[in-house]
């Protein structure tokens, strides 16, 4: 019997990225990862030149628990909301716990991930639409960005959207795995797009094609890891290190340098959350 060919997959390092990255997307503090590795994964993010990464606490218990998991990593800012399948029987108190963390914790930068899944079934499509609704007037009035979660239930969140008049305000549609036309008409509204490790899939034609519209100046990067790792690493735990390989396949399919790419992104990214400045460059 033949063993199984040894797949060789570069070192994120290995891509020459500039000190600047951000992973606008992660879950440093899920299920997947341990305490004990987050100084490990965050060194490893630098050599990689992911500089700041955005951590999305699901829910206002996820954020009182693990918040302090990072308080020695000053180069971590926080994301925080009910996420749609988490919003059966949505109430008050959750909204109210979570205006309260806004107001006191200058590094929660937005609010997500909030939206509406219909491909799950955890949680009725009333309570999640009500949530997302409730979680929307949370940041009109706290005035920060939001982050959008949407799968299965494109026109309803779009819909909704506005129906409160988002458009034109700071939102960005997280995970994007759609066609041309989706990403038009999140386009249009005003919003950004975060583009995830399937965009290196071979399969991935339409997102791919999608993505190469994309306005640069309307672009962020993200890993949600653990998921949605990139190729050549895809079948492994995703980590920020990892983002460099979306980077350089973005790169590649609006006919930019990968540098060019990691720059503009991350420049988005300090405007979009309003973080601190990036360093000049070497």
């Amino acid at each position: 019997m033949s063993k199984k060919k040894h797949r060789e997959r570069p070192a994120p390092e290995t891509l020459g990225l500039p000190p600047v990255g951000v992973d606008t997307h992660a879950h440093l503090d899920m299920r997947g990862f341990e305490p004990a590795e987050i100084p490990d994964i965050l060194a490893r993010a630098r050599a990689a030149g992911v500089t700041r990464i955005g951590n999305v606490f699901l829910g206002p218990q996820a954020y009182a628990r693990n918040a302090a998991l990072f308080a020695a990593a000053p180069q971590v800012f926080f994301i925080l909301g009910m996420h749609p399948t988490e919003c059966s029987n949505y109430g008050e108190p959750l909204t109210a716990a979570m205006e309260a963390a806004f107001r006191a914790d200058p590094r929660l930068r937005a609010v997500g991930e909030i939206g509406l899944d219909f491909y799950w079934d955890d949680a009725p499509p009333e309570d999640q639409r009500r949530a997302f609704r409730e979680q929307l007037e949370m940041a009109r009035g706290l005035d920060v960005p939001v982050v959008i979660h949407s799968r299965s239930a494109e026109e309803d969140t779009l819909a909704i959207l506005a129906d409160m008049g988002f458009s034109g305000r700071p939102l960005v549609w997280h995970c994007f795995g759609g066609e041309a036309d989706l990403a038009r008409r999140i386009l249009a509204m005003g919003f950004f797009i975060s583009v995830p490790g399937p965009v290196t899939y071979a399969k991935n034609v339409a997102l791919a094609a999608a993505v190469a519209e994309i306005p640069l100046s309307r672009l962020l990067l993200e890993t949600d890891a653990p998921f949605l790792t990139a190729e050549p690493w895809r079948g492994k735990r995703n980590e920020p290190a990892l983002l460099g390989f979306t980077a350089a396949r973005v790169a590649e399919l609006k006919g930019l340098a990968p540098e060019a790419l990691w720059r503009a992104t991350a420049e988005n990214a300090v405007s979009f959350f309003g973080l601190p400045a990036l360093p000049c460059p070497s």
